[in-house]
């Protein structure tokens, strides 16, 4: 990488009696802005199922809309893994903020874009600037936040997720109003992305050394179990790919994990409104109602699943993993079998707060098991298989099987996904326990 995409270079060292109050001041604002960073990317990436309704009554069928939605994933899931490997050798305080400008810069092109295939094009190009977000933070976190408290700090940042998802709703109705016409649905959060990428530049820092601070690793005696030469060394793109990512089994199987874990993540989410009203028969304001209650439940249960894995667990991520799924394998089935509003809704509560534990912790583990040079490549790397198969099998087939099966067929998938999850998390159920080393001892996964 050249040009303001590289790495910043080290400092000096502050003044030892000056570097724990800069080392807590400077560790709240980085994690505010990785944050907020990544809450405004769904607003650019969540509005346009939220245009859906609108862009039908300009003449665009359901079909086309959702060819142009699946363009989304395809391109994100790629671009997560490439953008993962470019972001490691990158510094974030430019990598995120181009993703979020440039992702700015797409949206504003929808409105006035009447053609499926150049609607298409944008979408393809938005989700691919949409994978710049997520390795960016990941890195960030490595270099910020130790090994012995990552999963409570990860599975708080994770909740961004459901903020930003949820928020995108009232972006949209302001967005409408100010601009007079559903456009204001793409151009509204177009501007945010745009500013918040300007800002995330003044208040975002690449790593401590960049700002006269030492290693986390020797500010807070902290040292991972994952052994290296040289932790500062910034590693080549093969050396990632090739030595720390590729050629790890468990990456592996927390990566085949992941495409079960998202694959019941999306196949409930993204079927919701659907199920409940046609074999339900739940009004749409009842069904809208269970849709928010599952995004919400997550960042309560995120938080408390990231703190076990913690502090119960001594960092091993695959006991609370699997603790989550066992939870959601019962959730699904009740859901599918329940009639009642009340217990279907406190039944998707239960799914929502699980399912995202696994989500956060698999993402957690992939940071876990590599250098913190290689975390963005790791991480991207579990990503594209979640993306590209969890998700596009959940759109696709998802709904291929309700329609030759009925809703019966699709549930019994949703629950080999679960247990099919369970199975490839338990190939890693003692990996990262902290327990078994000292804080000074480095030992190789």
């Amino acid at each position: 990488m050249f040009g303001i995409f590289k790495p910043a270079p080290h400092i000096s060292r502050l003044p030892e009696e000056k570097i724990d109050s800069a080392y807590k001041r400077y560790r709240i604002q980085v994690f505010l802005s990785i944050y907020i960073g990544y809450l405004i990317y769904y607003f650019v990436r969540s509005n346009f199922s939220l245009a859906k309704a609108y862009l039908i009554t300009q003449g665009f069928t359901k079909t086309q809309l959702g060819f142009v939605a699946s363009a989304l994933g395809l391109s994100y899931g790629i671009s997560k893994f490439v953008m993962g490997n470019l972001s490691d050798r990158s510094n974030p305080r430019y990598f995120l903020a181009a993703g979020l400008i440039l992702s700015g810069v797409v949206n504003l092109f929808f409105p006035i874009t009447s053609s499926i295939t150049a609607m298409f094009i944008l979408m393809l190009l938005n989700g691919w600037f949409q994978g710049m977000g997520w390795p960016p933070c990941g890195r960030t976190m490595t270099h910020w936040f130790s090994d012995g408290e990552r999963g409570v700090k990860m599975s708080i940042w994770n909740t961004a997720h459901n903020v930003g998802g949820g928020f995108i709703a009232v972006i949209a109705l302001i967005g409408v109003s100010m601009f007079g016409s559903w456009k204001g649905l793409f151009y509204l959060p177009a501007i945010i992305a745009i500013v918040g990428g300007i800002l995330f530049i003044i208040f975002a820092k690449d790593t401590p050394q960049s700002v006269g601070l030492p290693p986390i690793e020797e500010y807070k005696n902290d040292y991972p179990e994952v052994n290296i030469d040289d932790r500062e060394r910034e590693l080549t793109g093969k050396e990632i790919l090739f030595k720390y990512v590729l050629n790890n089994k468990y990456l592996w199987f927390i990566a085949i994990a992941n495409v079960f874990v998202y694959l019941v993540r999306y196949g409930v989410i993204n079927w919701v409104p659907t199920y409940l009203q046609e074999a339900k028969h739940f009004t749409s304001k009842d069904t809208a109602i269970a849709f928010q209650i599952y995004e919400y439940a997550a960042i309560p249960g995120t938080i408390i699943v990231g703190w076990i894995s913690d502090k119960l667990f001594n960092g091993r991520r695959a006991p609370m993993g699997i603790i989550c799924m066992i939870g959601v394998t019962l959730g699904v089935f009740v859901y599918w079998n329940s009639s009642s509003l009340i217990v279907i809704n406190i039944t998707l509560a239960i799914i929502g707060a699980l399912i995202y534990g696994p989500v956060m912790l698999i993402g957690v583990s992939a940071l876990d098991m590599v250098p913190k040079k290689a975390g963005g490549t790791a991480a991207g790397f579990t990503g594209l298989f979640g993306y590209m198969g969890g998700q596009v099998v959940a759109e696709i087939v998802m709904g291929i099987i309700v329609d030759g099966f009925g809703w019966n067929g699709g549930f019994m998938l949703l629950l080999v996904s679960c247990v099919l999850a369970i199975v490839f998390l338990s190939f890693t159920w003692n990996v990262h326990d902290r327990s078994k080393y000292n804080e000074n001892t480095e030992v190789t996964v």
